[in-house]
């Protein structure tokens, strides 16, 4: 179960990605825009004062956060990523932190380069930090006792859940798109007692927590904390360096 307010903690620090993957969309008046993986809705907003002229349509698997999204006047659906199709008037795509969830997110772009208008864009971005600190300690811990059985068949994203800018644009490329793909390391300067832990419990935790009894999960959170603060020394000043490397990829439609 995602929850909306756990999410938004940091919803300064997560935003930030999806403004600089928007200024590289350059669409002037889009009839149709989609965000899928909407989340709580607070960035899809930003697209309805963008593009005021267009019909926003957003999408997200947990039901949480859709009606988080909706309580904001959004039009959002409860739907999987790979149940959506695009309209004929779908002229933007966004998703934002969602894709690396999709094991065959890669067949779905070049699905919806072929579906989509020439002149459409795609646009999205994925975390690029499965091998940080804090994935390996999520690991970790969980082939400890007494975590090891209920976590034994946990579908961890690795390294390979999701790709190099280069090979998102071989793919986007090869399918007929002109693309432009980079990557950002951000340096977040978090505060708190237990910043890191605090942030991956509203994400990388999500599943974990979900598997676990109220009174394992607390033990989970009291075993990983010193995991994170040995990884994540906190400073002086009681601030908290998390660096965090994220993928992004803007393509337009060209055949």
């Amino acid at each position: 179960m995602w929850n909306p307010d756990t999410y938004l903690a940091f919803a300064d620090h997560r935003g930030r990605p999806f403004y600089d993957l928007l200024t590289r969309v350059a669409a002037e008046a889009p009839r149709g825009v989609v965000d899928l993986g909407c989340g709580p809705g607070n960035l899809t907003e930003t697209l309805a004062q963008r593009w005021p002229g267009a019909t926003l349509e957003a999408w997200d698997s947990s039901p949480e956060m859709v009606a988080a999204a909706q309580s904001r006047g959004l039009a959002a659906h409860v739907g999987a990523i790979e149940e959506w199709t695009p309209q004929p008037d779908t002229d933007v795509v966004v998703t934002n932190a969602a894709l690396q969830w999709v094991p065959t997110h890669r067949e779905l772009l070049v699905r919806w380069a072929g579906q989509l208008a020439p002149g459409s864009w795609i646009a999205f971005q994925v975390p690029g930090n499965f091998d940080a600190p804090s994935h390996h300690a999520v690991r970790a811990l969980a082939r400890r006792e007494p975590f090891i059985e209920p976590l034994r068949d946990m579908p961890w994203r690795d390294v390979g859940q999701v790709d190099t800018p280069v090979e998102y644009a071989a793919l986007l490329t090869d399918a007929g798109c002109v693309v432009d793909a980079w990557e950002t390391t951000y340096v977040h300067q978090l505060t708190g007692e237990t910043p890191v832990l605090d942030w991956i419990t509203g994400t990388a935790l999500t599943q974990v927590k979900g598997r676990l009894s109220e009174q394992m999960w607390e033990q989970y959170r009291q075993a990983i904390i010193p995991m994170l603060a040995e990884a994540y020394p906190q400073r002086a000043d009681g601030t908290t360096f998390f660096p965090f490397r994220r993928v992004f990829v803007v393509a337009q439609v060209a055949r």
